[in-house]
């Protein structure tokens, strides 16, 4: 898009409400131009994918349990499901119906979530801070292992994540311009980003602490902008409002009976927040900080060559896309270790999938003029980056399943589902005298499980029609289940075998097939401890336990 006109000397708030071209003078916007071309950026995008998804789909015995949950619930679109909002369900039910329900599915699209955010994260510094410095930062936040070492997830937080960075560059379009189709688009996407998840409140509040912070209400547009905005995001929302009130707010009870329900105390309540915060940035972005500090370290050792520009050539910062850039990197951070001081409630770690990406220009912005990242090598960049990588590809590799024991990391990734499928599948299709239609258990062992089996069954989760709508009573009444447990072997169930020393089968056989039903044995456990298969119907006519 066309850039303003240079700025014109600033306008006394006395002259408010401002149009939006005197508002844009006002605010000293010099947006940089455009890039010449997509291509490098692209290439690299392209390439690093590749290499990352080949790498993790060898290396992975199982896929994650984020995505075997996504290839569960695809077999039925709902207007929401028992843990999360419907959005990225919706989004995967066109890539399984050309592609087909597989890992490989959920890797690609994963994949093309988390690239897809890069982009428009680079595409927006682009326009704030010119091209050297958005590849900067770009690289840098493809470092963080979020963004490499688990680029094959495919979740509600890398669904989030499309949606906050496409937030933050429609924000600045729409604070920009105060045009009222950016408005419009900004409320989309906040729509369509709780849609995703919940967590798109962390953008909102991101969004109204840089609108007080640019006192933007004393501008007629931008009060109008942000209320125009604020209802077509909730126009947009309201269909899953529905859905929630008519299956007893499923999600947020899933919420507040897990992590938000903790309430930590004391000591324990700061613990957890600063582990959470000291994961993020020590952890989590460490490599990113590396590549920063090896691009500064080469930036100094070429300054005194003479190579570095004099500093006059160094564009100044425009203060309010400095502030945009810090409330976007550091306010996520602020926010989530306020929520768990305040309410104890137990963050989890990948809570910052969607966020930290921007932790990287914020960073960036800290070092101020005192960098001058326009005059940095591209060549030196790209071999640190290069150089980074590598070290990670073989982190990843040397700890997966594929590597020597002593530095496997015992994570799910080392579950070998197809190798219980082939223990199991024989006797269980004997057992059923036919197909495998349905598993129930666990909701990622049995998944897993159902994803080798060959008849490609679908999953009753812990046994709960209300969690599992794409599973009919009379399915199950008809064909049978095989069910999965996990914990000591009971009477009348079969051990999954020495590789699996925690799990154990039986087969339920179809409704009057010659075969003991398990609903008369009283060893027979519940599954999850929340609704067993012995409150199946035992006849056609019989009705499923209400949702909910």
């Amino acid at each position: 898009m066309p850039g303003i006109c240079s700025p014109a000397p600033p306008l006394s708030l006395a002259q408010t409400p401002l149009t939006v071209d005197e508002f844009a003078r006002w605010k000293g916007q010099r947006p940089w131009e455009a890039p010449d071309s997509w291509g490098p950026v692209a290439l690299t995008l392209l390439v690093f994918g590749i290499v990352w998804l080949a790498l993790l789909s060898f290396v992975s015995l199982s896929p994650p349990t984020d995505n075997i949950e996504q290839l569960t619930w695809v077999h039925s679109l709902e207007g929401g499901y028992y843990k999360h909002p419907p959005l990225p369900t919706w989004l995967f039910w066109i890539p399984t119906r050309l592609f087909g329900v597989n890992a490989l599915t959920s890797y690609a699209v994963g994949a093309a979530c988390t690239l897809a955010s890069m982009a428009v994260m680079w595409r927006l510094l682009c326009r704030l801070r010119g091209e050297p410095y958005a590849t900067i930062a770009l690289l840098a936040a493809l470092c963080i292992t979020y963004y490499n070492g688990r680029l094959y997830y495919y979740n509600h937080n890398v669904v989030l994540m499309v949606f906050v960075a496409a937030s933050a560059a429609i924000y600045w379009q729409a604070f920009r311009t105060g045009l009222t189709r950016w408005w419009l688009a900004l409320g989309l996407a906040m729509g369509l980003g709780a849609l995703a998840k919940y967590q798109i409140a962390v953008s909102v509040a991101c969004i109204l602490a840089f609108w007080l912070h640019q006192r933007s209400w004393r501008v007629l547009a931008q009060r109008r902008g942000l209320l125009l905005a604020a209802l077509v995001s909730m126009l947009v929302f309201t269909p899953h409002v529905l859905w929630l009130r008519a299956h007893d707010f499923a999600p947020i009870q899933y919420a507040t009976s897990t992590s938000l329900g903790l309430h930590a105390q004391g000591l324990h309540r700061w613990f957890e927040s600063m582990h959470w915060l000291v994961d993020q940035l020590l952890n989590r972005a460490l490599p990113a900080w590396i590549l920063l500090g090896l691009t500064v370290y080469h930036l100094r050792r070429q300054a005194p060559r003479g190579h570095a520009p004099p500093s006059k050539t160094v564009p100044e910062t425009a203060p309010a896309s400095r502030a945009f850039l810090l409330i976007y990197g550091f306010g996520p951070l602020v926010f989530m270790v306020a929520m768990g001081l305040l309410t104890g409630a137990e963050l989890q770690l990948h809570w910052g999938t969607p966020f930290l990406l921007f932790a990287v220009p914020a960073v960036m912005e800290l070092a101020g003029q005192r960098v001058a990242w326009r005059a940095v090598s591209r060549r030196s960049v790209y071999l640190a980056f290069a150089a980074l990588q590598v070290v990670l590809l073989l982190q990843d590799g040397l700890s997966s399943p594929r590597g020597p024991t002593v530095f496997q990391d015992g994570h799910w990734r080392m579950f070998d589902s197809a190798a219980l499928a082939q223990a199991v599948e024989g006797p269980a299709r004997a057992a059923l005298n036919g197909d495998i239609c349905v598993v129930s258990g666990p909701p990622a062992v049995a998944g897993a499980l159902a994803l080798q089996l060959a008849d490609r069954p679908k999953v009753l989760i812990d046994g709960r029609y209300d969690r599992s709508p794409w599973v009919a009573p009379s399915l199950v009444s008809r064909c049978g289940a095989l069910e999965i447990r996990e914990g000591p072997v009971l009477a009348g169930w079969t051990a999954a075998g020495p590789r699996f020393p925690s799990l154990s089968w039986v087969a339920e056989p179809p409704v009057g097939a010659p075969f003991k039903s398990f609903a008369q044995s009283p060893t027979r456990p519940s599954l999850g401890g929340k609704m067993p298969l012995r409150r199946l119907p035992t006849a056609p006519h019989a009705r499923a336990p209400a949702p909910g």
